[in-house]
């Protein structure tokens, strides 16, 4: 949940209010009744409500804060890290105003005292913040995904210099140049592809 909570958190910071609230679902989903599940639960509907309000959608919007706030309204201010007591007093305020989005940013999660931004990640909250950015923003999905594989193979194997490390941070951190990324990426994983078909081929009979 770590990964996927810190990703969320800098996802949102950044702006991609709407690709923010992937990366908790799925961990979401799973999870038993209890604090956890109303934490994210809370969490992805508070960036929904700011989504909606951004979009002018006030009846969303306002729907969304009451029921985000409802809750995380049990769970103590700072809950694991996480500024709960900043995000419901927003939530009250979007509820009762949901314009005032037009007129001052919505707050800026923070983890462990600090708002996250993408640079801040290492690289398991960076691998989920790529699939979530690629998704977001139209890159090609399968080339992250299987850049991603190929780093964490890389890595296990003790390759802590790895290309595909390497340019999966960059495509987070970089966004001026992830489409220049995403196209080296490209090439590194054809080329990898090729060289691990070559290698299944030598025990194929002939």
């Amino acid at each position: 949940m770590d990964a996927e909570l810190r990703a969320g958190i800098a996802v949102y910071n950044a702006g991609h209010y709407h690709g923010a609230h992937d990366a908790w679902e799925e961990v979401w989903l799973d999870l038993p009744d209890g604090d956890d599940e109303r934490f994210l639960h809370g969490l992805i509907q508070f960036t929904a409500a700011v989504y909606h309000a951004r979009e002018r959608n006030w009846s969303g919007a306002t729907g969304l804060a009451d029921s985000a706030g409802d809750y995380l309204a049990d769970l103590p201010a700072d809950y694991r890290g996480v500024n709960v007591g900043t995000v419901r007093d927003y939530l009250a305020g979007l509820a009762r105003d949901p314009e005032r989005i037009e007129r001052r940013r919505p707050p800026r999660l923070t983890f462990e005292g600090d708002p996250l931004a993408l640079e801040d990640l290492d690289f398991e909250a960076s691998a989920v913040a790529a699939e979530l950015l690629a998704e977001e923003r139209g890159y090609d999905e399968e080339t992250i995904e299987r850049a991603t594989r190929y780093a964490r193979a890389d890595l296990a194997d003790g390759d802590d210099g790895s290309e595909f490390v390497t340019f999966l941070l960059d495509f987070v951190r970089d966004p001026e140049h992830r489409g220049i990324v995403v196209q080296r990426l490209s090439e590194h994983v054809d080329r990898r592809r090729h060289r691990e078909a070559d290698v299944d081929g030598l025990f194929e009979e002939r």
